[in-house]
């Protein structure tokens, strides 16, 4: 079990708010469980103070212990804003037989229903289910495990907040039913140092939108997810920024601020396949967080132009 802080090792202050500041062995002292659990702890904070570093040494720890002798699988406890990017990251660094199971919190341990302990003994079970073996990357949440991949907190309050991903199992009573797997990532991406410097922006448009932020980000950056609407479309002017970004070799991903479905060119007269047309890639069914998390990682390992296009539809198909 590995601790990273998040609601879930928070308490809360008089009048200074929630702190992540709890352990994992404080975590799971006194809580019942069947299974030998050995805890260290990674880092503890808020998973919205977070950077690609933090994400990628929760993922290279992660890995190491999924691949000890002995280790039915892997626990890691995460702040609820961000483990959908941190897990999808895993996913695609992390190859073992021991499933990974991230969870947390919604509501911090010193408020009036808290759900950590739930949520972490669910985590456990499925952590240490012989049927979970091969399973991946999941997160654990209101007795439910689905896939990191396509996942998405969709409630920012709600016990039960992710939707999205392949509903992998359930936790029954002291059982855990198996409903389904999941596709593995068509490749494992190598991480080192240069992911943790690697800037991707993302920018949205909307309705009189100007590309002034997205030709800022073409500037600095090394990749821009363009948040576009409805099955991936842009205000005007994106289609020739978005030429623009291709022609300095500044990969560009086109994803779409709604919360479910896949993005698919349809539109032209400035549209997705316009967009597409001038180069840029489609997210398929990645959210906006996860689709730069992959393309900062494919960025990171030198990919670009035609064979960044091509390994990043592999993934998001």
């Amino acid at each position: 079990m590995l601790g990273t802080g998040g609601t879930i090792a928070s308490s809360g202050g008089a009048g200074t708010g929630a702190v992540a500041e709890r352990s994992a062995a404080d975590l799971i002292a006194g809580l019942p469980v069947e299974h030998e659990v050995e805890t260290h702890d990674v880092m503890t904070v808020g998973s919205y103070r977070l950077t690609l570093g933090d994400m990628r040494r929760i993922v290279e720890t992660a890995a190491l212990a999924a691949e000890e002798p002995g280790v039915a699988g892997v626990v890691v406890t995460h702040g609820t804003d961000t483990v959908e990017e941190t897990a999808y990251l895993a996913a695609l660094g992390v190859r073992s037989a021991a499933p990974v199971v991230f969870t947390g919190a919604q509501f911090a341990a010193d408020q009036v229903a808290p759900d950590g302990e739930r949520n972490l003994s669910d985590a456990i079970c499925f952590a240490a289910s012989p049927e979970l073996r091969g399973a991946g990357v999941g997160i654990a949440f209101g007795g439910a495990l689905r896939s990191a991949r396509g996942a998405r907190k969709a409630h920012s309050t709600d016990p039960s907040p992710f939707r999205g991903g392949v509903l992998l199992a359930r936790r029954v009573g002291a059982d855990v039913s198996v409903l389904a797997t999941a596709r593995p990532e068509p490749e494992t991406l190598p991480l080192d140092g240069r992911f943790d410097r690697t800037i991707v922006d993302m920018v949205m448009s909307y309705p009189g939108a100007d590309t002034a932020l997205f030709d800022a980000a073409v500037d600095r950056a090394q990749g821009v997810v363009l948040v576009g609407t409805g099955v991936g479309n842009a205000a005007p002017g994106f289609v020739e920024s978005v030429a623009r970004a291709s022609r300095r070799g500044v990969p560009v991903v086109l994803a779409s601020r709604v919360f479910d479905g896949p993005v698919t060119p349809v539109y032209g007269n400035g549209g997705g396949v316009d967009l597409v047309r001038a180069g840029a890639v489609a997210a398929g069914q990645l959210s906006p967080p996860q689709a730069r998390i992959l393309a900062a990682a494919l960025i990171a390992g030198d990919a670009a132009g035609p064979a960044f296009s091509a390994r990043f539809a592999a993934h998001a198909a």
